[in-house]
């Protein structure tokens, strides 16, 4: 999947919790819209998406405040000292997450800025290739919108 179609699928789940793509892009990115599709364009351009995905008003509406959402917590190694003072390796499993917080966009804009790549951190949210498909194209939901 490339960064455009990541982006559209992004601002598709973050306009369906009330984000006004249209309002943000002409207040923060340039006052002249000339259409979704063009506003993406620009916004994938020399790194734009980074005021998208970081900013407040998209992130308070991605992770919609008291909406149950599921994603996946990736495996991981490190190591312990257990109770014996002796060095253990523990290897964690990945496991699915469940999360209801009112301020969880908070906490998931912490945890993207720590991120190597803020756009693999965003994509674990995203609704499976299966909901995609049940929906209708991202571009004309994007156009009736805008």
């Amino acid at each position: 999947m490339t960064r455009k179609e990541t982006l559209l699928i992004l601002i598709n789940q973050a306009m369906d919790n009330g984000f006004e793509f249209r309002r943000w892009y002409e207040s923060t990115i340039s006052p002249d819209w000339l259409g979704p599709q063009a506003a993406i364009d620009h916004i994938n351009s020399k790194g734009r998406f980074y005021s998208l995905i970081f900013a407040h008003e998209f992130a308070r509406a991605f992770w919609k405040k008291g909406a149950q959402m599921n994603f996946v917590v990736p495996s991981a190694t490190y190591a312990r000292m257990n109770g014996k003072g002796q060095v253990v390796t523990i290897n964690r499993k990945p496991f699915t997450r469940r999360t209801m917080k009112a301020d969880v966009w908070k906490y998931h804009l912490r945890q993207m800025a720590l991120a190597d790549d803020p756009m693999r951190y965003l994509k674990r949210f995203l609704p499976t290739h299966e909901n995609i498909e049940a929906t209708s194209d991202g571009i004309e939901s994007l156009s009736a919108a805008g």
